[in-house]
């Protein structure tokens, strides 16, 4: 008998063994005991987090025989072996991705009109929804608002905005959250136990969390690793070195050359990761995360439990944290993330990585406020330091530092430098809008900002973007875009600036905010965000919308 994969020897086949998604189980499961039985759903949530296993499992208890009194499937019944072999003809996957066109659409249409042929129910289960294309969205609209009594459509997307509005308004729709690490850590153990499989648990633990909240990535993560070291104990070593990771030890090795402005010793160190084989982008992602723990320990010495690194790990970066100054540290942090993102279109991955690495060690290579801060930083190190090894004399270098911060006086204009408080621009900010905008225009805008002001007061906004995303919102000024159709959201460069616009960046964040404004104002708005060196506003994208009370003017 051939070897069946993990993920798929243990895809859960009722609703007890579906980790993570307690909300949704119970909610569909409550559904089914009280015969509410909705007649269109959309699953939405990133990759292997349950989205097609739990739209099966819904798939046998609508239609089981012998359904237990929770509303969980027996998978005893015939019908509910014929759904799990994938044989019944009353449940029908279709795989969006290669099935988008009207004519797949029709033909859904027209089976539809046919009733099941064993169970209670025809369930439609139609994964990658999003990849459907503009009209056979509209063909299967009329189907989806008024389909017959026996028919149930699922879809399943990892990109729920694609879908129109159309549609998802006609639909229930369930988000399914990134399983935590915990969750996916405990399930993997279980596992590892009923396979009969020795492991490490720092081992399991990293694998879980290498898993990035998705529990099929973790399965797969994991038969790796288990094939390549069959017969012996996992460890974490063996770990490190089938999924080609790096050891915290590189970083701290790292972290401390570029702090000594070690160039060659950092090359060195990018060489041997290279060599050892790691992916630059996980290595770039890794890094970034490291350079966020490190700003933990700075900021605070209780948040051992939310690291969760060994304590031997967590003691190595305390005396890493002390010899760099949280202002580089959040320079660095900047500087990868969006390395993060340069690196997925660049050639070649390792000369833009070693930029990046020199770039952390030559502040003077860039003109923000942050770096010249930083130039500042190290004169005065080398100031205070006595012989500094470069030839320059205390005086020529008392002379270097009144440039540097003649230099910062220019860059932060008339911003106050101890509070940061932003000038008072000299526009007609509602004027200027008028005058840009359409009626129309003015009319969708001040919508979009009064639904993004909402979401920032709004407790319930908590369950859908979670209490942090939201609360960072706050660090951000709404502004109109230069196409006069879309929002940006602006972040000063301070502290809670900086986070707030690298959280903000992440495509995933971004896409859960639009949604949110889509479903409550209707309107399908392009939000995108960015950084300010200046904040005066002097152009549409400068216009904040928050600090204008926008009336919709009447044309006769």
């Amino acid at each position: 008998m051939s070897y069946t994969a993990l993920y798929r020897k243990w895809r859960p086949d009722e609703f007890e063994e579906v980790k993570g998604q307690e909300h949704i189980v119970t909610t569909l499961k409550n559904q089914i005991t009280h015969d509410r039985i909705g007649h269109a759903y959309i699953f939405r949530g990133t990759r292997g987090t349950g989205k097609t296993t739990v739209a099966r499992i819904f798939a046998k208890a609508v239609n089981c025989k012998n359904p237990k009194e929770d509303g969980s499937p027996c998978n005893e019944c015939a019908s509910c072996k014929a759904i799990s072999s994938g044989s019944s003809m009353d449940v029908r996957e279709i795989d969006a991705a290669s099935n988008n066109g009207i004519d797949n659409i029709r033909e859904i249409r027209d089976d539809v009109s046919y009733g099941p042929t064993e169970g209670r129910y025809k369930v439609y289960i139609i994964d990658e929804a999003h990849q459907i294309q503009g009209a056979a969205f509209n063909a299967l609209l009329k189907t989806l608002e008024e389909p017959p009594s026996y028919v149930i459509f699922i879809m399943a997307t990892t990109d729920s905005h694609k879908i129109p509005i159309t549609i998802q308004s006609r639909c229930q729709k369930y988000d399914f959250r990134r399983i935590s690490l915990e969750t996916i850590y405990d399930r993997l153990m279980e596992l590892l136990n009923r396979e009969g499989i020795t492991a490490e648990e720092k081992a399991v633990r990293y694998v879980a969390k290498v898993a990035d909240g998705s529990m099929r990535d973790a399965l797969s993560l994991l038969d790796q690793c288990i094939s390549f070291y069959l017969g012996q104990t996992l460890t974490y070593d063996n770990v490190l070195e089938v999924l080609g990771v790096v050891d915290i030890d590189v970083f701290n090795r790292l972290t401390l050359a570029v702090a000594k402005e070690d160039t060659m010793k950092a090359l060195d160190i990018i060489d041997e990761v290279v060599w050892h084989g790691s992916e630059l982008n996980q290595f770039v992602t890794d890094y970034t995360w490291y350079m966020r723990n490190l700003m933990l320990i700075k900021v605070s010495d209780g948040v051992n439990d939310q690291l969760d690194l060994s304590e031997d790990n967590i003691e190595s970066m305390k005396a890493v944290a002390e010899s760099i100054e949280m202002n580089t540290l959040m320079r660095n942090i900047r500087i990868f993330s969006e390395l993060s993102n340069n690196m997925r279109y660049a050639a070649q991955k390792r000369v833009v990585l070693e930029m990046a690495v020199i770039k952390l060690m030559t502040p003077q290579m860039e003109k923000d406020s942050e770096s010249l801060l930083e130039r500042i930083r190290s004169l005065e190190s080398k100031l205070s330091g006595g012989g500094n090894g470069s030839g320059v004399s205390e005086e020529q270098l008392e002379r270097l530092i009144d440039e540097k911060l003649n230099d910062l006086r220019n860059v932060a204009g008339a911003a106050d430098m101890a509070g940061g408080k932003e000038a008072e621009p000299s526009i007609d900010r509602q004027a200027v809008l008028q005058e840009e905008l359409t009626p129309a225009q003015y009319e969708d805008m001040s919508s979009i900002m009064e639904c993004i002001n909402n979401i920032r007061r709004d407790p319930d906004s908590y369950d859908s973007l979670g209490r942090g995303t939201v609360s960072m919102l706050s660090n951000a000024s709404i502004n109109v875009g230069l196409d006069k159709t879309s929002i940006v959201l602006s972040f000063d460069r301070s502290i809670k600036g900086d986070m707030a616009f690298r959280h903000y960046s992440d495509a995933r964040i971004m896409e859960q905010l639009k949604n949110i404004v889509g479903e409550r104002t209707g309107k399908a708005c392009e939000i995108t965000c960015r950084q300010k060196d200046d904040l005066r506003e002097t152009d549409l994208h400068s216009i904040n919308l928050s600090r204008i009370n926008m009336v919709v003017r009447e044309e006769d």
